[in-house]
């Protein structure tokens, strides 16, 4: 199927997590991004799908298995994309510490090739989406406009922030709101404050973060500590709001099938979603 393209080029794939849940499935042979979907491991699909949206260049953050990995993807000619890696040791970095991993130290500018720049992807590696990744990129250049870490005096825009929206995930209802992370936003999806799982009461309008998919723009990479372990969720994003950035979601159609495999049963049903897409045709 053939999709158009995002203007975004670069994505990182979260995938050192050791998939604990997962044991009955992998065996202990393979880390959790390799668990094969209809064959196929749930990373390839990622890369399959980001490439057909106009995305060139990979970073995959490694920790569990790496050689599992590494070792079946290379460096990426296979699938005509490129893939940069970073084994994380001694100790797992965390979502947001897995983005970092990838940053150069004094901005894009200083970093040249391989380092993220401008505005990117990033996603959970176990999780299957079928994101319309183009129409998520318009719904954050409608907030957002190009900025380098190298011209810190970039003017202000609306939106917020020093040159607008720095960062945009998924979100959405769910039926278990009181063991869910939740955000309130306001009409235009900006995000007004998080409220962490659990909760003694739900606030009056919220949404539930299905953080999973995500984009940034560069200068977010700027406050997450390095070499640290650090979240996006818990960490980062209340981080950001609270010095003044901007972050806004992205609520999925029902078109864009979006769920993790990060237990057995989770696993199962989104093989039978693709048996059953796979039957129909769709």
């Amino acid at each position: 199927m053939s999709h158009k393209s995002s203007a975004i080029s670069q994505a990182v794939i979260l995938s050192a997590g050791l998939g604990t849940r997962l044991k009955e499935i992998t065996g202990d042979a393979i880390p959790k991004v390799m668990v094969p979907l209809l064959g196929k491991p749930i990373l390839e699909w990622q890369i399959e799908r980001l490439k057909a949206h106009g995305v060139k260049e990979f970073f995959i953050n490694l920790f569990y298995l790496p050689e599992k990995i590494r070792g079946y993807f290379g460096n990426g000619s296979k699938w005509d994309v490129k893939i940069t890696y970073v084994l994380e040791e001694p100790e797992i970095r965390g979502t947001a510490g897995g983005m970092k991993n990838f940053s150069a130290e004094g901005g894009s500018a200083s970093g040249g090739a391989g380092y993220l720049k401008d505005n990117f992807f990033v996603i959970y590696g176990d999780v299957y989406n079928e994101i319309d990744y183009v129409k998520m990129e318009a719904a954050f250049s409608k907030h957002a406009r190009h900025f380098n870490i190298s011209r810190p005096y970039d003017i202000k825009v609306d939106g917020g922030g020093a040159s607008g929206a720095v960062a945009m995930t998924t979100i959405g209802e769910n039926d278990h709101p009181w063991d869910s992370d939740l955000v309130e936003i306001a009409d235009d999806g900006k995000f007004i404050k998080i409220h962490p799982k659990p909760h003694k009461e739900l606030p009056k309008k919220y949404k539930a973060m299905r953080a999973a998919v995500f984009i940034f723009n560069e200068r977010i990479l700027t406050y997450i500590p390095a070499k640290k372990y650090y979240e996006i969720d818990h960490h980062l994003l209340p981080d950001v709001m609270e010095k003044g950035e901007t972050v806004y979601g992205y609520e999925p159609s029902k078109e864009e099938f979006i769920k993790d495999i990060g237990t057995p049963e989770r696993y199962r049903a989104v093989e039978e979603y693709l048996k059953t897409k796979k039957k129909t045709g769709a």
